[in-house]
């Protein structure tokens, strides 16, 4: 288990780039780092890889604290952002040099056998006599990771290690990054901006900002049980809509847009509704096409996605998104009316708290 423990880190101009880090990693678990960039997740990364010393706090492996171990005895692999591959070796080459060189250096014959798992792990044997510029991207990036475990590391690091590659690419090797992990049993902490990645290969997510682990979850709860504001809006693709309310006592409403206290669920209720104003989120999927609905909207622009469609529209001079089947005869300036599932909405403070 990987265990961090009050991390901070501020640095001589005074930044605080961690606040007070707490978190759990179980055993052979992956889990992401996610956040905005400057949010604090590479940060951990480099500390738990010595690259960087923190400020304040502790990490322990097995309960043994690895602050004040040299890098190479921390049982680590890492992954960069870059790959960092030797571009005068050879792929076999590449993936060997960590098992050649050092205190613990063992023969080249024994590292050509280690090689040779890792190479069929990562589905890069048939390029082994192949140097880094005569294969792609994505190869570059299975040699990267094969170099990474061939030491057997008890945790694998990788930072961002899929921003280089086209889209495409990226959603087949993220798969891979799953499978090679798990096969092999490694505890990897993965660092990404890009939430569908998160959501897709993670066992659990941490999403950071401005230093602060926002919430610390399985990738369904992230977006269907948000901490916060912050966690709401960051996760879903298309973005949650919010809306600024007013508290009354028999709705939360503005103008055309009525949410009736009646037919919000009572388990869902985090706190009692005494605030004054309050923002509402509901997601594009939350709002219903419905004859009998009670808002009336003007259509602006349609997306086609498939087997769905994304209608664009305006509540309270406010740009706002909702999905429905693509196979709906809706148009740009069409007037569809519509209804909310209180069921499945978010209430929060101003502050971004959640109480519903």
């Amino acid at each position: 288990m990987i265990e961090i423990k009050n991390l901070r880190k501020v640095y001589e101009n005074g930044y605080e780039a961690l606040k007070s880090i707490d978190l759990e990693i179980e055993d052979g678990s992956l889990v992401t780092l996610l956040g905005p960039s400057g949010c604090g997740k590479s940060t951990i990364l480099n500390i738990i890889a010595g690259i960087l010393d923190p400020t304040e706090g502790d990490i322990l492996f097995d309960g043994e604290s690895i602050i004040n171990k040299h890098p190479k005895d921390r049982d680590i692999g890492m992954v960069f952002q870059n790959y960092a591959l030797y571009p005068h070796m050879t792929v076999l080459e590449n993936i060997i040099f960590p098992l050649t060189v050092g205190e613990n250096k063992i023969k080249k014959d024994e590292a050509i056998k280690i090689a040779e798992k890792y190479m069929e792990f990562t589905y890069i044997s048939d390029i082994k006599d192949k140097k880094p510029n005569q294969i792609s991207g994505g190869q570059q990036q299975r040699v990267a990771i094969a170099r990474a475990l061939v030491k057997n590391p008890k945790t694998l690091l990788l930072d961002e290690p899929l921003s280089n590659l086209d889209a495409r690419l990226r959603l087949s090797i993220r798969e891979e990054i799953r499978n090679i992990v798990k096969s092999v049993g490694v505890t990897t902490i993965f660092v990404t901006h890009d939430q569908e990645e998160a959501l897709s290969i993670s066992d659990h997510i941490a999403l950071m900002d401005k230093g602060v682990i926002q919430q610390f979850d399985i990738p369904q709860n992230l977006y269907l049980e948000p901490a916060n504001l912050f966690v709401a809006k960051f996760i879903g693709n298309p973005i949650i809509n919010v809306y600024d309310l007013d508290n009354t006592n028999d709705s939360i409403s503005r103008d055309n847009l009525f949410i009736d206290k009646a037919l919000l669920v009572e388990d869902r209720k985090k706190e009692a509704l005494n605030e004054k104003t309050y923002k509402v989120g509901i997601r594009p999927e939350h709002f219903k096409v419905d004859p009998d609905g009670d808002l009336e909207i003007e259509v602006k622009s349609r997306e086609m996605i498939g087997r769905y469609m994304i209608l664009h529209f305006d509540i309270l001079g406010q740009p706002s998104r909702m999905v429905v089947d693509s196979k709906l005869d809706i148009n740009p300036g069409d007037m569809v009316r519509i209804s909310i599932d209180h069921k499945s909405i978010y209430i929060f403070t101003q502050d971004g708290k959640r109480v519903y």
